[in-house]
């Protein structure tokens, strides 16, 4: 397992602080977040609530990938990708994304390359629940 990577998918409420403080590292001037939050709506209509599932084995081993691809593209030093699991209200936090590079832009490159990745690669589904119904969304970037 890789030092550099803090990758989780879990149940419960996801913590920015444990993204921040894993990522911190005094070689590195530059740390990204990105924090991708459930809304109340999508396409016209009222989202009540999101429920998230993977196929947890298969899912990390794809964001280790992923990780590891921003650390050899981006000179990235240490990444914390978190991900929700089950049902998830409006306003909590679906998925973090943390990452500490020595200057600031590779660590926004290599953030927007790990949740277009996550997006296009990662099997980890969201079903929709809205006021008169739910679907599954098709994942995309």
């Amino acid at each position: 397992m890789n030092q550099d990577f803090d990758i989780k998918i879990i149940d419960k409420a996801l913590s920015i602080d444990n993204a921040y403080d894993f990522v911190l590292d005094s070689t590195c001037g530059g740390i990204t977040l990105f924090v991708g939050t459930v809304r109340n709506h999508n396409k016209g209509e009222t989202v009540t609530h999101l429920d998230f599932e993977s196929y947890r084995p298969m899912a990390i081993k794809e964001l280790t990938k992923i990780a590891a691809s921003c650390q050899t593209q981006f000179e990235t030093k240490k990444i914390a990708i978190y991900h929700r699991e089950g049902l998830v209200s409006i306003k909590e936090k679906a998925v973090i994304i943390a990452v500490s590079t020595i200057h600031r832009k590779q660590a926004f490159l290599a953030c927007e390359f790990i949740i277009d990745q996550l997006k296009l690669n990662v099997p980890i589904w969201k079903k929709e629940y809205l006021m008169d119904g739910s679907h599954w969304v098709n994942a995309r970037p």
